[in-house]
């Protein structure tokens, strides 16, 4: 992404390093406080709900990044650990601005698809999700430990992410719908160039075996006496005969029963 990279040397400074360990500490403080002494409530305060911003509490906008899902503690443990895990790797490859710019955007689609739909809470839990897709399109054969036992590519854990992606826009509202779009189109926009390269590139070479294929099954040999070929006797053994002028081929009944054929002119 040229303009990326432009962007990258005017304003990478600014980059907020270790963002995926920011987003793990605000989260993890979130679910403390709202288990905690006056905590019921909270997580309800700083969804992002569009309608709810409009009427002047903007600070939705600004808090729905951090707030947690609504997990049994063990659960919550292991989506935090999981989430940095795949942040910080993503992080490492692409350095800081480039993630910051990945998961901003996410969280900026994600608020602009809420005001569609403006009485439905907008949920930030796709756009962690799409880090996870982003570190499976990097790192395609890195195993994952499922539960910390199972071993599982990413590329698969991928695959059934996008699965559940398309089973939840077809079951689930148009807030569910236009959440998930979001968290698409962000990942899209980063890797979807590189897709469509690939692509073509994959098209190419199944293009150029094609034709290497075809070329290799056209050639044939053809006794010039019988007419037998290759294709009608696969197992016979033609030979060239080297009396002849240029390639005349012959089965084996007409190798030696044949009349040379001679050069013009001579």
């Amino acid at each position: 992404m040229k303009p990326l990279e432009s962007l990258e040397r005017r304003f990478g400074r600014y980059a907020v390093p270790n963002l995926t360990l920011l987003l793990v500490l605000g989260q993890a403080f979130m679910y403390l406080a709202a288990m905690g002494p006056g905590g019921q409530g909270l997580i309800e305060r700083l969804q992002l709900v569009p309608a709810r911003v409009l009427e002047g509490e903007v600070w939705r906008l600004l808090a729905f990044p951090v707030v947690p899902p609504l997990l049994s503690p063990l659960f919550f443990a292991i989506y935090l650990l999981a989430f940095y895990y795949f942040g910080s790797t993503v992080e490492s490859l692409w350095g800081a601005f480039r993630y910051n710019v990945y998961l901003a955007l996410g969280f900026l689609l994600t608020a602009a698809a809420g005001f569609i739909e403006p009485e439905w809470p907008a949920s930030g839990a796709y756009v962690q999700t799409s880090v996870f897709l982003a570190f499976a399109a990097l790192l395609p054969d890195a195993v994952i430990r499922i539960y910390f036992i199972l071993p599982v590519k990413a590329r698969y854990l991928a695959a059934f992410t996008w699965a559940l992606y398309a089973l939840q826009a077809v079951a689930g509202g148009w807030s569910t719908r236009l959440t998930i779009a979001a968290a698409v189109t962000n990942f899209l926009l980063f890797f979807g160039p590189q897709a469509f390269s690939t692509f073509k590139q994959a098209k190419r070479k199944r293009d150029f075996r094609r034709k290497v294929d075809a070329a290799a099954s056209a050639i044939r040999h053809e006794c010039r006496v019988c007419g037998l070929t290759s294709d009608m006797a696969p197992r016979t053994r033609f030979r060239y005969c080297s009396q002849c002028a240029g390639q005349c081929c012959y089965c084996p009944d007409h190798l030696d029963k044949h009349e040379h054929v001679q050069a013009v002119g001579r």
